[in-house]
């Protein structure tokens, strides 16, 4: 028996800013939607891999999500780390950053935490 990944879940509270930011800061696209009573499933990908990220808006959802510590994240390699880091520094973004390992994570919207790298890392 094999398992492949397919995609990973982020609750957001604003369907349409979310599907911006992560258009703007690493260029997903809208890949497919489900629109069910109470809820909307959209999944972007990066038009290279399989691996899709699956926002959920939950219509009825009015608070902010618990992400409790932020011990989780997604994490993006980037063929040019520099032109990453400015574009993110200058969308005022960057969160958190390891000098030292070369890795910075920016926030989303909604508050997750994405990680971005070297791709030869």
């Amino acid at each position: 028996m094999a398992f492949s990944f397919t995609h990973l879940n982020f609750n957001v509270l604003d369907l349409a800013r979310s599907m911006r930011f992560y258009e703007e800061a690493f260029g997903l696209r809208e890949k497919h939607r489900m629109e069910m009573p109470g809820f909307t499933l959209v999944y972007l990908w990066d038009e290279t891999t399989d691996f899709e990220l699956e926002l959920t808006y939950l219509q009825e959802r009015t608070e902010p999500y618990n992400l409790g510590e932020k011990e989780f994240h997604l994490a993006f390699q980037t063929d040019d780390y520099a032109a990453a880091r400015a574009k993110h520094a200058a969308m005022g973004i960057i969160c958190y950053e390891n000098a030292e390992m070369g890795i910075y994570f920016v926030e989303d919207p909604d508050g997750y935490w994405v990680e971005v790298l070297p791709k030869n890392m």
